[in-house]
């Protein structure tokens, strides 16, 4: 049987280069590379860095689109480097940069430890009073499930938070990421804390922050709507404010 040719093009990539204890300002190298169906920009990368340029440097894990951590901007749009197919771009030539307003640790590294900070500061775990723990399973019906779904597949890319233009302004905001996993645990049926979670998101740095410019969902490479979660927490704050009073 003779084997099936995949369709070869000659691709030009361009990728933003800094390392902050040498460079003074950022560059762009240029490297060209025959890609063919199946060629990902994180596999394109991986061929550049073993046999053009072993030293620069990016981040990946999973390979599947499940860890977030190859996200960059590839021609000036949010994508995770292992979904995104080099042909179906169309473009001949193709630009790599780092998640922008994070600082650049070296090439298309970023330190994410805001995001993280943030990420930590809404308690992004289940709260409950255990010593009434059943000894069995806690069960979720999946209509009350469906409220959250959403939210669960978040991969903590921080995507959304490099787009928001609140948390460019406001170093304290918690962020679309952040708010979204806030989100996702205030509504869970299983959280026992939901009065102290709305009341934490109606903080100064909270969801009040939000103006609503969408850049969180044009950005999420997973296509989900950190916005509408914001505004449904703005929603459960008035109405708990209004309870209060």
């Amino acid at each position: 049987m003779s084997e099936i040719k995949k369709e070869t093009k000659r691709i030009t990539f361009k990728i933003k280069r800094f390392n902050p204890v040498v460079d003074i300002e950022p560059y762009w190298d240029t490297f060209e590379l025959d890609c063919h169906e199946g060629t990902t920009v994180l596999i394109a990368v991986q061929e550049i860095i073993a046999k053009h340029d072993g030293s620069i440097a990016m981040r990946y894990n999973c390979r599947g689109g499940i860890c977030g951590s190859c996200a960059m901007l590839v021609n000036n749009k949010y994508m995770l480097a292992c979904e995104t197919l080099v042909l179906k771009l169309n473009k001949k030539e193709i630009k790599l940069e780092p998640l922008p307003f994070f600082p650049v640790i070296k090439d298309l590294v970023v330190d994410m430890s805001q995001f993280y900070e943030k990420l930590l500061a809404i308690e992004p775990y289940l709260k409950r009073d255990h010593s009434k723990d059943p000894e069995t399973e806690i069960l979720q019906n999946p209509t009350d499930f469906l409220i959250i779904e959403e939210a669960t597949k978040c991969i903590l890319c921080g995507a959304c938070h490099s787009s928001c233009v609140s948390v460019w302004t406001d170093k304290n905001y918690l962020g679309p990421g952040a708010l979204l996993k806030a989100f996702r645990f205030a509504n869970d049926t299983r959280d026992e804390d939901h009065k102290a979670r709305i009341k934490r998101v109606t903080a100064e740095d909270g969801v009040f922050r939000c103006h609503t410019a969408f850049n969180c969902v044009e950005a999420c490479p997973k296509e989900l709507n950190p916005t509408e979660a914001i505004q449904t927490l703005k929603r459960q704050s008035a109405k708990q404010v209004l309870k209060f009073w």
